[in-house]
């Protein structure tokens, strides 16, 4: 337990940030689950709809310091590499 006062703010302070990190790298991890489950199941646009959501949140997580922007990098590069790798549905 903190003996000062500011350090019990600091306190606060990390959790309530630690918890809004967890939010958005969880939420993260969701987007970019959509993406492969629907390269998974074979259905492009459906896996590009979901790349659409996953880029802008990836960057807007890189850009606030919440994940490091060469992971950012890599994240995006790979979904949209394996998104446009696909064959495409000829039914």
């Amino acid at each position: 337990m903190a003996n000062h006062r500011q350090a019990a703010k600091r306190n606060r302070q990390r959790i309530r940030r630690q918890s809004r990190n967890r939010h958005f790298k969880s939420t993260m991890r969701t987007q970019i689950k959509r993406v492969r489950a629907a390269l998974d199941e074979g259905d492009t646009a459906a896996a590009k709809a979901a790349l659409e959501q996953a880029v802008p949140l990836i960057d807007k997580l890189a850009g606030k310091g919440i994940i490091p922007q060469r992971r950012a990098s890599r994240f995006v590069s790979r979904l949209t590499k394996a998104c446009s790798d696909q064959p495409v549905d000829k039914a």
